[in-house]
């Protein structure tokens, strides 16, 4: 989600879509052994950790909303910070 505009809503939604496709693609690639599980898994690692960006996003967004914030002013928080928050 590294673009020069701010995403929306359905921006990371879309892309949220995208990632979740790609990770039942890498798994089906490691079942019909076209990739290695090594090669699998840095792959799902850094497609999980743009998802936690992605919902993260969503997140702020919404809480900006409901604030009566301007969503708009929410951005993509590097990997570190958001891969560190507890569920």
């Amino acid at each position: 989600m590294a673009e020069d505009r701010k995403p929306t809503d359905t921006d990371a939604l879309a892309r949220i879509h995208d990632l979740v496709a790609e990770e039942k693609a890498l798994r089906e690639q490691l079942q019909h052994g076209d990739i290695s599980a090594s090669d699998e898994h840095e792959r799902l690692r850094v497609v999980q950790t743009e998802l936690d960006q992605c919902w993260d996003l969503l997140r702020q967004r919404r809480a900006l909303r409901d604030t009566g914030g301007d969503p708009r002013e929410a951005s993509v928080r590097p990997p570190g910070q958001v891969e560190g928050y507890l569920s």
